[in-house]
């Protein structure tokens, strides 16, 4: 299963300041689409409501990614990540 995953100027900025590789966050999105896939696997993930309607929240540690998964296309666009409390603002 071939996926591109790609990263909004925002969510590379985060990542760059807070000294995260974008490995970890692929990861996360790699364990978010095996859970889709129906694999009983660890991860914190939530459709989102409201401003965010067509997202996903996965939520590791104090950490929040905000992705849009689509799924006919085999693409996933990272659109913010940020720490909790500060990443729906």
């Amino acid at each position: 299963m071939k996926w591109n995953v790609d990263f909004s100027p925002d969510s590379l900025k985060f990542l760059a300041r807070n000294h995260i590789s974008e490995l970890e966050i692929i990861e996360k999105v790699r364990l978010a689409l095996l859970k889709f896939d129906g694999k009983d696997v660890s991860i914190d993930i939530r459709k989102t409501k409201g401003k965010w309607a067509g997202f996903h929240r996965i939520r590791t540690g104090k950490l929040r990614i905000l992705a849009a998964f689509y799924f006919s296309a085999k693409e996933v666009f990272v659109d913010t990540i940020d720490w909790r409390g500060n990443v729906y603002k």
